[in-house]
């Protein structure tokens, strides 16, 4: 089974990548293959709502999405990464959220998929929750699967990441829940 990470930050090698690498090795040290999106080499254009998806099974605006709609398609289960922006997530990742509208509008492609949210920010209360809540939003419209670290809502990190041992225990917790789940559904 495979588990897509998701970086929405656009910060090359930065907190949110590190939380996807360290995700990604808990999940394949479980047998799970793995694979990433990193929106820091990504470019993803914004959806202009042309309504183009409503009737074809592509999107016309020419850009990386279209390698990422593979990856979407492919994956068991998908764990998104993003860092707090004026209380919200990256831009970035929202584009690629809202593109992501022609899995839904051709068959609720991702329906049934677990799902799982990591957030960093600059303080423990930095607007992480507010983040996971947006990213689990987008997982309930696409019908997935939300999970969370077992006890609270998903990982939430104060950055730098590798200082916060807290934080990370979140993480860690996440990405096992993820294949606890993973394996039940498979059974």
């Amino acid at each position: 089974m495979k588990i897509l990470g998701i970086s929405g930050s656009p910060t090359e090698n930065g907190n949110n990548e590190k939380l996807i690498d360290h995700v990604l090795k808990i999940a394949e040290s479980r047998d799970f293959e793995t694979e990433k999106v990193l929106l820091s080499s990504n470019k993803i254009e914004p959806c202009n709502a042309c309504d183009v998806c409503r009737d074809q099974e592509s999107c016309p605006i020419d850009d990386d999405m279209e390698s990422v709609y593979g990856k979407l398609k492919e994956a068991d289960a998908i764990i998104v990464s993003s860092p707090v922006y004026f209380g919200s997530m990256t831009a970035q990742l929202k584009a690629l959220f809202d593109r992501s509208v022609l899995l839904r509008r051709n068959g609720f492609v991702l329906n049934n998929r677990p799902g799982a949210a990591l957030s960093v920010g600059g303080s423990r209360n930095g607007g992480q929750e507010k983040v996971i809540q947006t990213i689990h939003d987008w997982m309930h419209i696409h019908g997935m699967i939300v999970i969370g670290d077992g006890g609270h809502f998903g990982g939430i990190v104060q950055k730098p990441v590798e200082n916060d041992e807290v934080g990370m225990k979140t993480v860690e917790d996440t990405i096992n829940k993820m294949c606890d789940v993973l394996e039940m559904l498979n059974r």
